[in-house]
């Protein structure tokens, strides 16, 4: 089973796109705290998303940054060689449910 719940802030507006065939895509960085403070301070991941149809089109017309939102999907991994030949692991988590985790303040 590979599924994913987060709750986190957007760390930017989301970036969306089309893809070739008119899909929406939408990509957006999301902050989410950690349990484990580092001497009294909290830290955080910051988690690549990515999400596709219906899913880019809401994100694109109600998502801004700082918003607090909870994510459901799963975690996609991939890899691409860069300009210098070396080979990147990426992780992504794909969102398939996004939902408002906090009051409109």
């Amino acid at each position: 089973m590979n599924k994913v719940i987060l709750i986190g802030r957007l760390t930017a507006d989301p970036d969306i796109r089309q893809t070739n065939s008119g899909k929406s895509v939408a990509s957006y960085r999301l902050a989410v705290d950690r349990n484990i403070k580092a001497e009294g301070q909290p830290e955080a991941d910051f988690l690549n998303c990515t999400a596709f149809g219906k899913s880019a089109e809401f994100a694109g017309n109600y998502l801004r940054k700082g918003m607090k939102i909870a994510v459901e999907g799963r975690i996609q991994t991939g890899s691409y060689t860069n300009r210098d030949g070396q080979k990147v692991y990426t992780t992504d988590v794909v969102a398939e449910e996004v939902e408002f985790a906090e009051s409109k303040a």
